[in-house]
């Protein structure tokens, strides 16, 4: 299915630039049986568009209409039969050639309609049902193109119609001038083409594969997923601005969209639908062209949001054991340190040497910061070193060393020098207290204990699961290059963040 849908959108694209994305989606919508709306200037191939997507079907038909505010009903329904009104007394249309009979259907500029067409238009779009004097028709419409220049008018009541068009995309003018040169010199490309008849769809292909996709699987993940970009539609960046919009979906908008999402995995050759097949799905969500930009990063960010939240928490954790870590290879050195030089010295709360005769009596030094602190000579100026409250007891003052890190609040600045029994405070000796005689004390030991997780397996996972999602998702006909380009970046971002965590869970190991 994947080959052949592939080989079809390579023959309808041929001779038309820069709109393979529209012709993608359009076919996405036919096969899905949803509708789709290219908003944009004229000239930019839209009807092109809906012409190409004629010839993906065996004997298909078409029919066009370019809209304003004096089209009428009989225009593009068909006029009415006058041999049926005079003989018969039915009102009935001619439908033969209109939109009741086509396959596909073109309308330009779509919001000039009148009230009585675009009532019509509702049913049909909705239910593919057209009621032809007192007879209810079961249209062969695959799929309605529209396009307009412009967003609705509000206050028109036009909203519900703007809700019927699931897929809406923007079509601008050729942007690559090797395109465009191309395009000057085609003559061929406003030719209808001829698509080969192995790969056109035949209305009973096509009845069947509806009925195919209706069984494709949602696994829990992908629901997940679509409710993690739900939540964010209440909160969108709006291009160019400092603006965040809230963006109503409605609920039947969210249900054919997963009727897209089950098209799109069926025309993979899967069974449900997977992670991949969301990219595109944000064409269906925005209610203004300013929005298009933030809810695609949503949607990326969105497919990548399961193994960024656990990359964060790995990242927290390993954080966490990190700090154990040195704090135990501290402790344990501190410790040798005092049975070998400074076992006479008492030690408060686990931590801290006590200062006699300084300040009111409450100063206290971090005995790792003694052992580490400059003897004093008449040539050693010292070390800086910093006094403040500590918060958690206001009548307690710490010294610690000072590395030119962030200064605690209310702290000031000293030069630091030591002996043996004691410390020198700006060139003042102050002694540390000792043990009395006969007096125990308990060593410091190591608090807190180092999780025995193999962060290096954990981050290979991960690295593992998002080359998988980004490989689905570059496999995937229906995204763009310039999406697939942008998920590389997203997805670039967080194989960055997973090297630093390699680097710096060799920090577990430093001797």
């Amino acid at each position: 299915m994947k080959d052949r849908i592939q080989a079809l959108l390579g023959e309808i694209n041929k001779g038309i630039y820069e709109k393979e994305t529209e012709l993608a989606m359009s076919l996405l919508a036919a096969l899905a049986g949803e509708s789709i709306i290219l908003l944009g200037p004229p000239g930019v191939a839209k009807s092109m568009v809906a012409r190409r997507l004629k010839s993906a079907f065996k004997d298909g038909r078409s029919f066009e209409y370019l809209m304003s505010r004096f089209s009428t009903p009989d225009e593009i329904f068909g006029p009415v039969s006058i041999s049926k009104l005079k003989d018969q007394d039915k009102y009935e249309r001619n439908i033969d050639g209109y939109l009741p009979t086509a396959d596909v259907v073109f309308l330009d500029e779509i919001w000039k309609a009148g009230p009585a067409i675009q009532n019509t238009l509702l049913t049909v779009i909705n239910e593919k049902l057209f009621r032809n004097g007192d007879t209810e028709i079961r249209l062969p419409l695959k799929l309605l193109v529209s396009a307009s220049n412009e967003l609705p008018a509000q206050g028109e009541g036009l909203e519900a119609l703007w809700d019927r068009f699931i897929i809406r995309m923007e079509c601008s003018n050729i942007k690559k001038e090797s395109n465009f040169n191309a395009m000057l010199l085609d003559n061929d490309s406003e030719k209808d083409i001829e698509v080969p008849e192995s790969l056109q769809i035949t209305n009973d292909e096509y009845q069947s594969w509806g009925e195919s996709i209706g069984r494709v699987a949602v696994p829990e993940q992908v629901l997940k997923c679509i409710n993690v970009i739900r939540r964010a539609m209440g909160n969108v960046a709006v291009s160019n601005s400092d603006e965040r919009h809230n963006v109503y979906v409605s609920d039947r908008r969210w249900k054919n969209i997963v009727r897209l999402l089950k098209t799109s995995a069926f025309m993979h050759d899967r069974t449900e639908v997977s992670h991949a097949d969301l990219l595109p799905i944000y064409h269906c969500l925005w209610q203004e062209p300013e929005e298009v930009e933030g809810i695609r990063d949503i949607v990326i960010g969105a497919l990548l949001s399961e193994f960024s939240s656990k990359i964060a928490q790995q990242k927290k954790d390993l954080e966490s054991d990190i700090r154990v870590y040195r704090q135990h290879r501290a402790t344990m050195k501190a410790r040798k340190q005092i049975e070998k030089n400074d076992g006479d010295k008492k030690i408060f709360d686990s931590f801290y040497y006590h200062l006699l005769d300084h300040d009111t009596g409450n100063t206290y030094i971090f005995v790792t910061d003694y052992q580490n602190m400059r003897q004093y000579t008449q040539k050693n100026a010292g070390q800086m070193g910093v006094i403040y409250k500590d918060p958690n007891d206001s009548k307690r003052s710490i010294i610690r060393s000072y590395d030119g890190a962030d200064t605690p609040q209310g702290a000031r600045t000293v030069s630091l020098t030591r002996d043996k029994n004691g410390i020198y405070i700006d060139g003042v000796y102050f002694e540390i207290e000792k043990l009395k005689t006969g007096e125990q004390q308990q060593l410091p030991t190591p608090k807190g204990t180092v999780t025995d997780r193999n962060y290096f397996l954990e981050i290979e996972y991960f690295s593992d699961r998002i080359s998988k999602r980004v490989e689905e998702v570059q496999d995937n006909m229906f995204v763009s290059p310039a999406d697939k380009k942008t998920m590389e970046t997203y997805a670039q971002a967080i194989y960055q963040e997973l090297a630093k965590m390699r680097y710096d869970v060799l920090k577990l190991e430093e001797e």
